[in-house]
């Protein structure tokens, strides 16, 4: 097992580089908080010891997880989801929208590719699913999360029907999950959606938190004026030859 990548963002709050394997640079983060550790994604399903790894580098245990945040149902997010939930007394949350997808009730939506896309990926015949996990709690546009100073849940239909991303006030940080993705240095749309005009819109409702910091499930994190970047972020897979 590597040593776990970790970069501090903030005093509270981590990104943990998950080896790749298909993926791009794929993260997940870590809140340290009084109450114990929120672990926002999971990475692929043999991820489980790194993230302890991880926490014991921290100072931390794997009983002192507390809660995960999945942004999305696919399997580089949700992999060790339901592995983790087992440590402790652990509360899963999800967006309503994704929650049958994570839980194993539905199948989920295959991404629709752009011819763009196909070239770094062949066409999807199934869809991402992680192993089953449960969702204890199911999150809409609008919630609010007790970690943090009140994280609030933001909803980003797009590049999954329930993809969702956090505004961590404590931190003026947002967790976009796959609705953005650092690329090459740049901020773009995040690839492989199942509505790429949802997900396009999304972007607006992620850059109007005025976050300093953004982490994104792909790609490097940027850490000034996050917000900015990802309210002109670019679309260089996009279907068309004029991408944004």
């Amino acid at each position: 097992m590597p040593r776990p990548d970790l970069q501090q963002l903030t005093p509270a709050l981590h990104r943990l580089r998950i080896p790749t394997g298909p993926a791009h640079l794929l993260n997940c983060y870590l809140w340290l908080g009084a109450d114990g550790v929120t672990l926002i994604d999971t990475g692929w399903p043999d991820s489980a010891d790194l993230i302890a790894d991880a926490l014991s580098v921290l100072g931390r245990q794997r009983t002192d997880m507390t809660r995960i945040v999945l942004t999305h149902f696919h399997e580089d997010h949700t992999g060790s989801a339901a592995e983790i939930a087992r440590w402790a007394d652990v509360e899963v949350i999800a967006g309503a929208a994704d929650a049958p997808f994570v839980a194993g009730a539905q199948r989920g939506p295959l991404p629709r590719l752009t011819d763009r896309e196909k070239t770094i990926h062949a066409e999807f015949d199934e869809p991402s699913h992680g192993p089953a996990c449960r969702v204890d709690r199911e999150v809409r546009d609008g919630d609010v999360l007790d970690f943090a100073g009140g994280t609030r849940v933001i909803g980003v239909p797009g590049h999954t029907p329930g993809s969702i991303a956090l505004y961590l006030p404590d931190a003026d940080a947002v967790l976009t999950g796959d609705a953005v993705a650092e690329f090459d240095g740049e901020v773009i749309l995040g690839v492989f959606d199942v509505d790429r005009d949802a997900a396009s819109r999304s972007l607006a409702q992620i850059a109007a938190t005025r976050a300093r910091i953004a982490g994104f499930g792909h790609g490097e994190a940027v850490l000034e004026e996050a917000h900015a970047r990802i309210g002109t972020a670019t679309d260089p897979f996009a279907p068309s030859a004029d991408a944004r």
